[in-house]
Order: C-alpha cells, then sequence, then structure tokens
C-alpha cells in the first residue's frame, strides 16, 4: 500500500454539461491510496492516514495529483522530425514525414526512437497515448516494448498505405490485413497494450485496402479503428477526386467499414453538417488536435458546436505535425483555438479533455483518466508554482482554478514533478 500526498483533482461528470463546481472534486490536502497498480481510497490526506497506517507515504506538498494525461492521436515515427519548417499538410508529408518513416523498417532506430518518445512524453505528465506506427512490423513492436517496459496503457497500430506513399512506404490490401492480424493478435490485450486498426487516410489507401482494414475491424470489433479526416482543405478536394462516388470525405470511410463506436477520427476541422450528425448518430469519437491544426495551417476546430452537440472528443498532441509533446501546451493550445472560434473554455473543460473526456473518447473511462477506487493508478504531480512566471501569478489565485489555469497556458515539463504509471514512479 502506498500513499501519495498532495492537492488532488479528479472528475465525477463532464464539466462541458454541467456546472464544473458540481462535477470537479478537489482536496487541497488530499491523498491517493495506491495498491497493486489500482487506486484504492480517494480523499482528505488526514483521513487517508488515519484509515492506512501503514501505508508508505510519498508527500508532494502543494503539488497537484491528477489523472495522467492521455494523448488520443500521435505520431510516434514522427519525433525526430517535430517542428520542422514550412509545410502545409501533403507537403508535410512528402518533405518530412515519409522520408523518416521510410526508416522505421531498421528495428534498432524504431526501438531508439519508441524510447525517446515515452522517456519525452512521461516526462510531460503522459501516461497513455494512441499512436500511428508506420507500415513496418517492427515501428509496431517498438512501440508497444517500449510502452511494456514502463508499465504504461497504450494504443497502437500499423499505420497502412497501398498508393500515394513512396518506394519503402506502401504495402498491399492482403498485407496491411495480414501484418494488422497478426500484430493484433501478438499485442492486443497484453499487459496495458490495445491495437488499434490503422489506415492512415483515405488518400493513401486504395477502395481494397479500406475494405480489407474495414473486414478486419468487424472480425476484432473489441479494437479501435483510427484515420483522419477533414484536416486541410487541399486534402478534401483530394478524397473527393478520389472517390468521386462518395457523398462526402465521411462517406469513403463509412461505405468501408469504418465509421462506428470505436473509430477515432483525427482532426475533423472542415465537416459538412451531414458528416457531423451522422458522426454523432455512429458514437464515432472526434480528435482535436490543435497545435497541429496552426502549426500546418490547417483550421480551427468547433468545440463548441460540436460539443453542444453531444459528440465525444479527445484531445491529443499530434506529434510531429503538432509542435509539443506536451498536454499542457496542447490545453493551451485548445483554449486559443476555441477563442479563436468564439467560445471560451473553461479551465476545467481543459483538464477534462486532457483526463477523463480524453479516457471517454477511447473507451477507456473505466480504467484511466479520473481518481477514483478501482481505477488504474497512473498519476501526473504538478508543480502549480514551476516558474517565476507562473508562481507570481498563481500566489494571486482566489480559487482552484484561477491557480491552475497560469500552469495551463505557461508550463511545460518543468511543471511536472513527477509520473506515476501503474502504481509506479517513473
Amino acid at each position: 500500500m502506498h500513499l501519495i500526498l498532495g492537492q488532488t483533482l479528479t472528475f465525477t461528470g463532464d464539466p462541458f454539461h454541467a456546472d464544473p463546481d458540481d462535477v470537479v472534486t478537489h482536496h487541497s490536502q488530499g491523498a491517493v491510496a495506491i495498491d497493486g497498480g489500482r487506486i484504492t481510497d480517494v480523499g482528505p490526506a488526514e483521513q487517508l492516514r488515519t484509515a492506512y497506517p501503514h501505508a508508505q507515504v510519498t508527500d508532494y506538498g502543494g503539488a497537484l495529483i491528477s489523472p495522467g494525461f492521455i494523448d488520443t492521436h500521435v505520431h510516434y515515427p514522427q519525433t525526430a522530425i517535430i517542428a520542422s519548417w514550412g509545410k502545409r499538410l501533403i507537403d508535410w508529408l512528402n518533405a518530412y514525414t515519409f522520408p523518416e518513416e521510410t526508416r522505421f523498417h531498421d528495428a534498432s532506430h524504431a526501438q531508439d526512437i519508441a524510447d525517446t518518445y515515452f522517456d519525452l512524453v512521461t516526462a510531460n505528465g503522459t501516461t497513455t497515448t494512441v499512436s500511428y506506427c508506420t507500415i513496418h512490423p517492427e515501428s509496431v513492436n517498438a512501440y508497444f516494448g517500449a510502452a511494456q517496459s514502463r508499465g504504461l496503457r497504450v494504443l497502437g497500430g500499423k499505420t497502412c498505405m497501398d498508393r500515394n506513399a513512396p518506394d519503402g512506404l506502401r504495402d498491399t490490401a492482403q498485407s496491411a490485413y495480414d501484418d494488422s492480424k497478426a500484430l493484433l493478435e501478438k499485442w492486443h490485450g497484453q499487459d496495458r497494450l490495445s491495437y488499434v486498426i490503422t489506415p492512415r487516410f483515405a488518400p493513401t489507401s486504395t477502395p481494397e485496402q479500406l475494405a480489407a482494414l474495414g473486414a478486419l475491424w468487424g472480425e476484432h470489433p473489441d479494437c479501435l479503428m483510427q484515420t483522419h479526416i477533414s484536416e486541410q482543405s487541399e486534402e478534401i478536394a483530394w478524397v473527393a477526386d478520389l472517390f468521386p462516388q462518395a457523398r462526402d470525405y465521411l462517406d469513403v470511410y463509412e461505405s468501408f467499414g469504418l465509421v462506428g463506436p470505436g473509430a477515432l477520427m483525427g482532426h475533423a476541422i472542415h465537416l459538412t453538417e451531414r458528416e457531423r450528425a451522422r458522426m454523432l448518430e455512429r458514437d464515432v469519437s472526434l480528435i482535436h488536435c490543435p497545435t497541429s491544426n496552426t502549426f500546418i495551417g490547417s483550421g480551427l476546430f468547433d468545440m463548441g458546436g460540436l460539443m453542444a452537440e453531444g459528440h465525444r472528443i479527445g484531445l491529443a498532441t499530434d506529434t510531429g505535425g503538432g509542435s509539443s509533446f506536451s498536454m499542457l501546451r496542447t490545453m493551451a493550445a485548445a483554449y486559443e483555438v476555441a477563442h479563436l472560434k468564439g467560445t471560451t473554455l473553461h479551465p476545467a473543460q481543459l483538464w477534462w479533455l486532457a483526463t477523463a473526456g480524453s479516457a471517454r473518447a477511447i473507451q477507456m473511462e473505466d480504467r484511466i483518466g479520473t481518481l477514483a477506487p478501482g481505477m488504474e493508478a497512473d498519476l501526473a504531480i504538478i508543480d502549480l508554482a514551476s516558474t517565476p512566471g507562473i508562481a507570481q501569478r498563481s500566489a494571486r489565485a482566489n480559487s482552484l482554478w484561477e491557480e491552475v489555469f497560469p500552469t495551463i497556458m505557461m508550463g511545460d515539463d518543468r511543471a511536472v514533478v513527477a509520473t506515476w504509471a501503474n502504481g509506479k514512479p517513473l
């Protein structure tokens, strides 16, 4: 038994659809009890000290004990090319992404990047990631192996592409199905690992490949499926040229069995009314990648409108089109993007998006994303006065959220005192 002391913050409901004060539980002098990788109790520190007098104690003082951050859309193979200059989506892929991803046939390179990636994200308080790998099985094995050695709960899959990609980065409809199935059988459900069926996006898959992956998902509905949709206007026009029979971008995926509960649609910026209504009806999760959307000039996600409609929405860095490994920076960008769309997000809504909301988006709210008995013990310990600029602002706070908001807007890895995964500090 381990007792962790500090401020505790967790959610009992959705602050987008309720007053934040009604769905947030905060103890200024709180504690989390952990046993065997799971949370067994949360409450006032004095109460838990009395209840567990023989527990090992780690005291973080006034630091905030939060659920670990959940990053619902990343490309870990793009770690080394993050913050590359001057391209929009299609040029980005051709100039930076595809040349780098070609290197992942080399298992040692894949392992080096996977280790670097997980060192970076866990230093930023992220305990769960959902990643696109490359077409190479070696990239998937490196990703899951690195996560498994750290005790992380992660999701990911082989990215499938059989056209409009360079030599060395194309598979086939059959090999995409066969490789994905073999990797799924190897990794899905092992320890804290989950396989995600992963067509990159409609322009890089033939109809035959999309059909094969739709069939695979139909055979394994307990897996999630991830892809991209409506990120940039040029992309949407390209899809219309490639699939002239489709009503819209979403219709391409739906015609191949790739729309339904457990589908994670990255970006979802330029959606038609039909697409919005259909994704809501089919319980698709939309994944917001704000630093990527601004960095490569994609557009502004309609957080206010989509939340009002009732969509599942997750938050993501989109490494490396996204320009930061930090979910704090990603929360800040989500605030800025929403402001530009006419919606002012409450700090509770931002924190919920990075924890409980993202857990809901990937259908894991029963395991991660909140501090509650029975949940897996993934924690981010956050210093709310990590820099002089943040400290002087938070010192003037008159409420919890006034204290937290400066860290959302100005925080980085210096704010992360510790990251715990599966009940152990990393």
